[in-house]
């Protein structure tokens, strides 16, 4: 026991992420049960419509997680891949990669969802000039995973009183709600930093078969990078209410890496 070295496998700059994003995990749970500060609206990124919005969400929301199973699949993947190219590239080259998929899984997440927002927005103010139940009716159906049912009997009361001044109203309450909620949701996670550090496995190590949790037949790094890829642009050109995951954040770590991968390999000595 005397030679037991818990962290003897982990590279050092994989050990100080894993570290940091634990006790960042427990400290802010710490803070918002004791202390009833919502730590996650400080630190988790916020679209720059939101007043809770600060530049240094771009870096800090990637030492926050919302669960420990979130905390876990993403130290878990960050130890399986990170350690492997912070052995090649050397800690420091490994952690610009690392900060730069995260900072750029944020930059394009802003920049979509700036432009769903906006178009919301637009949406909003013909609504207000000529409301109508069965155009919020649609909003609350794409915009909301489980709305209250007071909404959709407001919405039915409504559609059986078209002219009633009342219930426009209210619909137009209900429509600005949908906004700030939209708007004031934070993105957490170091996913977008470890999306890119699969996706720089798989262009360092293309033919390395991996064997995925359930499905016990081995698949090739590069085909299951493309695959993930895939999915999650589909997923976020899908934009479903009920999903609360960051695709375009994930495709952003992924885009980020490739590009920084490829100006490093323009000088492959320096690369490697």
């Amino acid at each position: 026991m005397q030679n037991y070295r818990p962290f003897s496998g982990i590279t050092p700059a994989v050990k100080t992420l894993i570290i940091l994003n634990v006790a960042m995990y427990f400290l802010a749970t710490f803070i918002e049960q004791h202390y009833k500060i919502n730590v996650s609206h400080l630190l988790g990124l916020h679209l720059p419509q939101s007043h809770y919005w600060g530049p240094w969400q771009y870096v800090t929301h990637m030492f926050m997680h919302g669960s420990i199973s979130h905390l876990f699949f993403n130290m878990f993947a960050l130890f399986m891949f990170g350690c492997i190219l912070e052995s090649i590239w050397g800690s420091k080259r490994f952690l610009i990669f690392y900060f730069v998929c995260g900072i750029g899984a944020g930059a394009l997440n802003s920049a979509i969802g700036w432009f769903e927002i906006q178009h919301l927005i637009k949406q909003y103010e013909q609504f207000q000039l000529s409301p109508n139940p069965n155009i919020l009716a649609e909003v609350v159906k794409h915009q909301l995973s489980h709305p209250a049912g007071w909404i959709w009997e407001t919405i039915d009361n409504w559609i059986n009183n078209p002219q009633s001044p009342e219930y426009g109203t209210i619909g137009k309450q209900i429509f600005q709600t949908i906004i700030d909620l939209k708007v004031n949701v934070p993105m957490i996670g170091a996913s977008g930093a470890i999306f890119g550090i699969l996706l720089a496995f798989g262009m360092l190590f293309p033919n390395t078969e991996l064997y995925l949790m359930f499905i016990p037949i081995p698949i090739k790094a590069k085909y299951f990078v493309l695959g993930y890829g895939f999915l999650e642009l589909y997923l976020g050109f899908q934009n479903n209410a009920g999903d609360n995951v960051a695709h375009f954040a994930h495709l952003g770590g992924m885009l980020f890496g490739f590009f920084l991968i490829k100006y490093w390999n323009r000088n492959r000595k320096k690369f490697y």
